[in-house]
């Protein structure tokens, strides 16, 4: 049995999640309590949710890192991070594309939305 990934980002928003997570080590900033756990819990929330997706594709996921990915901007603001620099860019940067990728397949594909697929 094999599994054929239906969706290119759905594994882009895995890696862009585990990025998250190991992202408070690799830009030195795992001492500040909030961007850290921010992008801890964040980001395994998004791997998860693009994991899942992987193997059942429904809109109501690809919606929940959308919300993910809109948090992730906001959030240096709303924590008060904005600024320590490494982790403010890496929270706006990866939620961007998280929410961009899942948007992208929201609007194109037919089974979850797709209001710019072929089809319509």
């Amino acid at each position: 049995m094999t599994t054929k990934v239906k969706h290119w980002q759905d594994p882009l928003c895995i890696i862009a999640g585990l990025w998250m997570v190991a992202s408070p080590w690799a830009l030195a900033y795992a001492a500040e309590p909030r961007p850290m756990w921010n992008a801890v819990i964040v980001g395994a929330l998004i791997a998860l949710v693009a994991l899942y997706a992987v193997f059942r594709l429904t809109a109501w996921k690809e919606w929940a890192n959308v919300v993910l990915g809109v948090w992730l901007i906001a959030s240096p603001w709303i924590l008060g991070f904005s600024g320590l620099t490494a982790a403010a860019f890496n929270a706006v940067i990866v939620g961007a594309l998280v929410a961009l990728l899942s948007f992208m397949v929201l609007a194109t594909d037919r089974d979850v939305g797709g209001w710019f697929s072929a089809a319509h």
